[in-house]
């Protein structure tokens, strides 16, 4: 199998950029000279495992919070609405 031309701590640092910082595949693998293939197969040969039970039930517990703040997001923009129409 061929030696990638990127080293491991740059490889480290691109993956870290995506994940940590919400940066775009395709703007990070622009900035390093390669393809966005090759940074979406790094990424898929570090999942190795189903996420465990302790995260599944935080991501639970954040998406009910989420749901439950959009509720009273909308229906304040609804009360919001109503009352402007009102006057």
């Amino acid at each position: 199998m061929p030696k990638s031309p990127v080293s491991k701590e740059v490889k480290a640092q691109i993956l870290k950029r995506i994940k940590d910082e919400g940066m775009p595949v395709a703007q990070v693998a622009e900035e390093h000279g390669i393809t966005p293939r090759i940074i979406y197969q790094w990424i898929k040969r570090q999942v190795v495992a189903p996420p465990s039970i302790l995260e599944v039930a935080r991501l639970k517990r954040e998406n009910q919070a989420l749901k439950e703040l959009i509720g009273e997001i909308t229906i304040e923009l609804h009360l919001a609405k109503k009352k402007a129409d009102d006057r």
